[in-house]
């Protein structure tokens, strides 16, 4: 079962949450995330400095939240299917997709993107399923929240292989050709080998 945390968050807002008034661009902001009960994911909130200032003291407590530089949100490039995904493209299709078994890459992706200052983490909240690590994209304003998987020495090289294939195939596993598995007849019964 996919875990909410780790559902992708609209991107940046155009104008304050609470005044609805226009950012400016290069304006300081806050971003924050509030937990939505009818999903179970996070609701974003983008407010002025003054907004976020005047809140009351007994307001609800944001999950998360940090201050930004605002520029416009941009478009996102769809690639089509023969253009090989870089690998933003890949984490931003693995997040959509939220499948269990690519939540070690997604975390790899995002720690290779921020080492590329394409993403910069903002947060890391400990929650029942682990840590939390919020990752905001430097450029559109987009939010990951990724779980840090705290994944095992002995694993690493395997995952960054796995990641190496992800890019090479526009951000999905190839389909196993019958033909090409290695079969294991030590015992006299034929069995496929999986990754």
């Amino acid at each position: 079962m996919a875990h909410p945390e780790t559902w992708h968050v609209h991107p940046r807002s155009r104008e304050c949450a609470a005044t609805n008034r226009a950012f400016s661009d290069g304006e300081t902001i806050v971003t924050a995330l509030y937990p939505d009960p009818q999903t179970g994911g996070f609701l974003r909130r983008d407010l002025c400095l003054d907004a976020w200032n005047l809140l009351p003291t007994d307001a609800e407590q944001p999950f998360s939240f940090w201050k930004t530089t605002f520029s416009p949100p941009t478009g996102r490039h769809q690639p089509n299917d023969t253009e090989k995904l870089s690998a933003e493209e890949t984490l931003h299709r693995l997040v959509i997709e939220d499948a269990d078994h690519t939540e070690n890459t997604r975390y790899i992706l995002a720690v290779m993107l921020e080492r590329r200052k394409l993403l910069r983490e903002t947060d890391s909240q400990r929650t029942p399923n682990g840590i939390l690590r919020v990752y905001e994209h430097r450029k559109t304003g987009e939010i990951y929240l990724i779980r840090d998987p705290d994944i095992p020495l002995a694993q690493v090289e395997a995952l960054q292989n796995e990641v190496i294939v992800l890019l090479e195939n526009n951000g999905r596993m190839p389909a196993a050709d019958p033909a090409e598995t290695p079969l294991d007849t030590s015992a006299g019964v034929e069995t496929e080998i999986s990754d």
